[in-house]
């Protein structure tokens, strides 16, 4: 018996490697399991690594969401991908698919004289400016004397790893474009 035919082997091959190349596999998930574009319902929590807890909604109402509709972070949707109903993960997200790293760029010095002379400054402080588009945006006292105050606009978690802990309540199909409407 002959032996199969090296010219046809190399010619799948190289059809396999075109078609990878070309476009990604998708993964495909089972109807119950979280998935993009999935509604979900889910308890969670957000701690520090020190275990300070910053956020939960264990003891109270789950939220809800369609994964990738931009209210959970990447890193956060990644853990959630393929979970099912009943399900509870606990992972230690680092800094870089949390909030992101601590940018340098994000901390401004402004002169003193652009603060109110009877605002009580210290280090900490949150206080509330307005963007170049008119939108509300937290910046942190991390510094000040008579003539400069620095501010950090990063999000305070920004450069911090997270324990991110969640339970999902409930798997759904993707929301309607009338779901969608009435939001």
């Amino acid at each position: 018996m002959a032996g199969p035919d090296k010219s046809a082997r190399l010619s799948v091959r190289q059809l396999l490697d075109a078609s990878t190349a070309e476009a990604a596999v998708e993964p495909v998930f089972a109807a119950d399991e979280v998935a993009p574009g999935r509604s979900l319902t889910l308890h969670f929590s957000l701690a520090l690594e020190s275990g300070e807890l910053v956020d939960s909604n264990f003891d109270a109402a789950p939220a809800q969401c369609s994964l990738g509709d931009g209210k959970l972070l990447p890193g956060f949707e990644q853990v959630l991908l393929g979970m099912r109903a009943g399900e509870e993960r606990e992972v230690l997200l680092p800094a870089e698919q949390a909030f992101g790293p601590t940018r340098e760029e994000n901390v401004q010095h402004f002169p003193r004289f652009r603060f109110p002379a009877d605002l009580p400054l210290e280090r900490g402080l949150m206080l509330d400016f307005a963007d170049a588009a008119g939108n509300s945006q937290p910046g942190v006292v991390l510094s000040f004397d008579s003539e400069q105050v620095s501010i950090d606009f990063n999000h305070p978690l920004a450069g911090r790893p997270l324990l991110f802990r969640v339970k999902v309540v409930q798997v759904g199909a993707a929301p309607s474009a009338d779901d969608e409407d009435e939001r």
